[in-house]
């Protein structure tokens, strides 16, 4: 009886945790095209940085003393390898939005290759 009692807990645990999964937005509807040709900071990685960064990180708030408003400013977060190392999550650098998911891929790579691309003020 008590034999059983532990069986039927097991398979009903198993059950329970074979149907627990975790999914991204971005592995079950993957992008079909990222272009990173040509990237302009007015264009593209601006409404990147406002829409994600902003809320902690412009002149009105300057949360953990890094101001993303404007190119000059952002360019220090650049320069610094900040900006790049906080949105890819990278080891040695705090991961980036703060208590939010972390920035599609596409959008990084967008700014990624802004970055290789000198990070112009374009």
């Amino acid at each position: 009886m008590k034999e059983q009692t532990i069986i039927k807990f097991l398979l009903i645990g198993m059950v329970v945790m074979s149907s627990c999964y975790y999914d991204s937005a971005e592995n079950l509807y993957p992008a079909t095209d990222c272009v990173t040709a040509n990237m302009s900071y007015q264009t593209n990685i601006l409404p990147i940085l406002q829409f994600n960064c902003y809320v902690c990180h412009s002149a009105d708030v300057n949360s953990g003393n890094v101001n993303l408003e404007g190119y000059n400013q952002v360019l220090l977060s650049v320069n610094n390898g900040k900006l790049l190392g906080s949105i890819k999550h990278a080891s040695g650098y705090k991961d980036m939005p703060q208590n939010a998911p972390k920035l599609v891929a596409c959008e990084i790579a967008k700014v990624e290759q802004w970055i290789k691309d000198g990070a112009p003020n374009n």
